[in-house]
């Protein structure tokens, strides 16, 4: 469904890991890896030392794996690109990269979702993210905010963003959903108009639906979709950072206050990302589609097949696959819930200290590092390093 057209600009760094990992398609494996990105590859933009030799040792083996984060806000192509970069290790193709944000490929042809406001990310990266993908009307805050520059009096936009990143809209036709692709950049404009859309008539901005005829409140005017619901996540600070999960409960607290909910009621939402069935069931197809390029040696093929969203894969060639992460809240609990082995890693967001107090206790261990996990598992399966 979607062309990776910036996989073209790498395939000549791919050619030599292409010959090189498929220069015997006789070993097939039944187990595969999905590993996290931030605090198991990488921590912020320096690498984790163990990040390289660990995939270079699944590459030698020819073991599938793709990586799957609750990060976004660029293209799968730019991610897998960064995380070769910054760990020094081999080629990692686009098709090898799950974002929280990469299942709305899915939503494309969906009648519903073709007028969107998408939200976070840096510039307008999440505009070109989502155009990408193959949304043909696709709005950001800033948006709203240059054409009307009094709904957001707080805005933090300077008069170079409002030229450069943003593009002048027609406010007088409704936005069908709201996309969270990111983590807001500029909160207050953000946090504003996604509550005008929420309680809006039926997506149009400046409008506000009828408070006593609106027959369920927990439902917004337009549904709304958060990537992730990462409340914390690990980067080159000492400390975990709030995430994509502290906007979607100050955006629930908001809508639940004006709309004046009960205690046991809440702001209706889908949530994709790690934990959640969806993201796993979606990463499962990835990799089964991955694998299938391996076997056959079309990793330089650009094409993707993807599932239907909430799809559940009917068959798979994986005995077991290991899910590799630092974040017991997402991670460990997720591979834990949908049927996955899990390994939890001291290099993020997971503290020793923490072990007993963590949501869920990871099936495989805990290790030191990646290199360490993968070593364990590959010796496991009876391959000798």
């Amino acid at each position: 469904m979607l062309a990776l057209r910036r996989l073209a600009q790498l395939k000549s760094s791919s050619l030599s890991w292409s010959r090189s990992i498929h220069a015997s398609l006789s070993l097939r494996s039944d187990f595969a890896f999905v590993f996290d990105i931030d605090g198991v590859l990488i921590r912020g933009k320096k690498p984790i030392p163990q990040a390289k030799p660990a995939l270079e040792l699944l590459n030698k083996h020819k073991i599938p794996y793709i990586l799957m984060t609750n990060g976004g806000g660029v293209s799968e192509a730019e991610k897998a690109k960064e995380v070769s970069s910054i760990t020094g290790g081999p080629y990692i193709s686009p098709l090898q990269v799950v974002q929280s944000h990469t299942p709305m490929k899915s939503l494309i042809h969906d009648p519903n979702y073709s007028r969107v406001l998408v939200v976070g990310g840096d510039k307008d990266n999440a505009r070109k993210v989502a155009e990408s993908y193959g949304f043909k009307d696709v709005v950001l805050p800033i948006d709203i905010v240059r054409s009307d520059k009094s709904i957001s009096p707080h805005s933090m936009y300077k008069k170079e963003d409002l030229e450069k990143y943003s593009k002048k809209i027609d406010l007088s036709k409704p936005i069908d959903a709201i996309l969270v692709f990111n983590d807001p950049r500029d909160l207050s404009t953000d946090m504003q108009i996604v509550q005008d859309l929420l309680n809006s008539k039926n997506g149009l901005i400046g409008t506000k639906r009828d408070f006593k005829t609106w027959k369920d409140h927990t439902s917004p005017s337009i549904p709304i979709i958060f990537s992730n619901n990462d409340y914390v996540y690990a980067n080159d600070h000492p400390l975990p950072r709030f995430g994509q999960g502290a906007f979607r409960m100050i955006t629930e607290k908001l809508y639940n206050t004006t709309n004046k909910l009960k205690p046991d009621q809440n702001l209706d939402s889908l949530i994709l990302g790690k934990p959640f069935k969806l993201q796993y069931d979606f990463a499962h197809h990835i990799l089964i589609d991955w694998n299938k390029k391996l076997e056959s040696n079309e990793v330089n093929d650009d094409i993707q097949k993807l599932p239907k969203l909430g799809e559940i894969p009917e068959t798979t060639p994986f005995k077991k696959i290991y899910m590799v992460g630092d974040n017991p809240e997402s991670d460990i609990k997720g591979a834990n819930d949908h049927g996955w082995e899990s390994i939890l890693l001291r290099t993020g967001v997971f503290q020793d200290e923490d072990y007993d107090s963590i949501i869920a206790k990871p099936t495989v261990g805990v290790f030191d590092n990646v290199e360490d996990a993968v070593k364990y598992v590959l010796n496991k399966n009876g391959i000798k390093i």
